[in-house]
């Protein structure tokens, strides 16, 4: 049963009447216009899917380095054993940050470039460090941010390109529809079928970029707030091995002085100071006060 419908088939294509590819026949209908837009949506979709393809392997090797450094970092019990042992990891954003810290913690430890460590530091040295951590993780954050921008443009652009091809076909088909002054679905279908490409390219352009910039955006934040994490916790970790503690942080202040007290007379000597008239002024204001 199978072997006559095969054959079937085969009998019913050979004696159809062979046709033309409808992608082949709009592209032969289309304007030079549409064909220049065409041409255009189709170097940046080059452009966007290389660098959605070398974005995505960026991200996923940065993610499995990411880990490896930290489990190897956490195995560690001071901070500056991963940079003593002189490992190199590149392309780990972790890496690089805590690379620049030991760096410069080692730079602010050594009195001399050669000399020993010493076992503390200040707090104006241990704040420069980590000025220079910041710094390491903003420049990972810019590294792995780089070319996303030109899947926004596909994403924003090509759907509009696409447009603008498709308007201008459909004006030069009914320019030409009244020139001849007929207007038959013969003669207007192609020229709106040659336009209407123009969008279909524009968004085979704009959805894959869409779905891929949004992709990697959500991983460039999940790797930002990773950094931002490990910087901190490297800093904290730091300033509990090397950070000086500072003696006598606040201002010394002079003792206050004692507060006077206001001793009111015996009775006998209030007597003694009615009878004086030198003192009974002063006894009196004191009998107001009681």
């Amino acid at each position: 049963m199978n072997v006559f419908c095969l054959l079937a088939i085969v009998g019913t294509a050979v004696a159809a009447p062979s046709r033309e590819w409808e992608l082949v026949y709009v592209w032969r209908q289309a304007t030079p216009e549409g064909k220049a837009v065409i041409f255009c949506l189709l170097i940046l979709s080059i452009f966007a899917w290389s660098t959605m393809i070398s974005k995505v392997l960026q991200m996923r090797r940065a993610k499995r380095l990411n880990q490896f450094f930290r489990q190897e970092y956490r195995t560690q019990k001071r901070v500056l054993d991963l940079f003593d042992r002189r490992i190199q990891a590149k392309g780990c954003p972790l890496f690089m940050v805590y690379q620049a810290g030991s760096l410069e913690l080692d730079a602010r430890l050594k009195q001399s470039g050669t000399g020993p460590r010493k076992r503390h530091i200040s707090l104006k040295s241990m704040e420069h460090v980590k000025r220079l951590m910041e710094n390491a993780v903003a420049q990972e954050s810019l590294k792995l941010e780089s070319g996303l921008i030109l899947l926004a443009i596909a994403v924003s652009g090509a759907p509009f390109l696409g447009l603008l091809g498709t308007v201008w076909g459909v004006m030069s088909t009914f320019g030409h529809i009244a020139q001849q002054g007929s207007a038959t679905l013969s003669a207007m279908a192609p020229g709106v079928a040659a336009a209407l490409i123009t969008t279909v390219a524009g968004l085979l352009v704009a959805i894959p970029s869409m779905f891929a910039y949004n992709w990697l955006v959500h991983n460039l934040r999940a790797t930002t707030v990773e950094l931002d994490n490990f910087a901190q916790e490297l800093v904290s970790k730091m300033e509990t091995e090397y950070l000086q503690e500072e003696s006598g942080g606040e201002p010394h202040r002079a003792p206050a002085a004692p507060p006077t007290e206001t001793r009111v007379p015996h009775a006998s000597h209030r007597e003694e100071a009615e009878e004086d008239p030198t003192v009974a002024p002063f006894t009196s204001e004191i009998s107001h006060i009681d």
